[in-house]
């Protein structure tokens, strides 16, 4: 088991979250969800349904947003053809708790097992996604690494993926060798992943250049991965600017059928 809390001792908490309340109310269609993550602390989730036959994303977002920020964007992921399942951190939207890098990747294993209960319990028969944006990436690589069943693939969006560059931006000391038994032991998760992974990037991302996403496609060994770097976007509009591309990749990515290396 690694110790994510030594990320939090550093003291770095402060720097990297960003934490909002919000509490509005699912719009039509969609369903909200309260998933125990800790003794007296619970998560929301969201869920905007396809069809039961439809693939579906259990998506972990951004550093700063909430559920409630991608109620459009869900409706492009479903005009594609794909459910949305999305959920905020400790002390994000209408979670308890405070936000702590370790509770982020140890929550990610009770949403997973209350993503696929609801999946199940609704019928839904499709194959099941993980993906993560930004500070989202690692949940997603948490449960990519370490609780692949059931999922077909992984998709990692304007990612920081390596943790080595994530805590010397935020802390600025001195590499200890605890720090570094952490940062190796991080390798060596991603580089276990075996399921088809797709990484996205804006080539002029401001906050994670993308030489560093290239660094991380590079460390990944998994059988079938490929890389899409949408020219002209940065971190935080790659969404709106890269759309066409944006949901061209994950739309191949999801369907049924072989997916090849570049």
């Amino acid at each position: 088991m690694i110790d994510y809390a030594l990320v939090d001792r550093l003291g770095i908490g402060r720097q990297m979250f960003f934490p909002r309340p919000d509490v509005s109310p699912p719009p039509r269609g969609a369903e909200d969800f309260r998933i125990e993550a800790a003794p007296e602390i619970a998560v929301h989730a969201r869920l905007h349904s396809a069809s039961r036959s439809s693939p579906t994303i259990l998506f972990f977002h951004g550093n700063g947003e909430v559920v409630s920020d991608y109620d459009d964007v869900a409706d492009v992921y479903r005009g594609i053809g794909l459910g949305f399942f999305i959920a905020d951190y400790r002390g994000y939207g209408g979670s308890d708790g405070a936000p702590g890098f370790a509770a982020i990747i140890e929550d990610a294993h009770p949403i997973a097992t209350r993503f696929h209960a609801i999946l199940d319990e609704r019928g839904f028969t499709g194959e099941r996604f993980v993906m993560g944006r930004s500070m989202g990436s690692h949940p997603a690589l948490e449960l990519g690494a370490t609780r692949p069943a059931r999922l077909s693939g992984l998709i990692l969006e304007s990612g920081v993926g390596h943790l080595s560059r994530l805590v010397r931006f935020f802390s600025g000391r001195p590499v200890t060798p605890e720090a570094q038994a952490l940062f190796d032991a991080h390798a060596d998760k991603v580089r276990s992943i075996a399921l088809p992974t797709l990484v996205m990037h804006g080539r002029e991302d401001e906050l994670v250049p993308v030489e560093t996403a290239i660094e991380f496609y590079g460390m990944l060994t998994a059988p079938e991965k490929e890389m899409v770097v949408i020219p002209g976007v940065g971190h935080n509009d790659i969404f709106y600017r890269g759309r066409e591309r944006y949901f061209a990749a994950i739309g191949a990515f999801t369907s049924a059928g072989p997916r090849s290396s570049p």
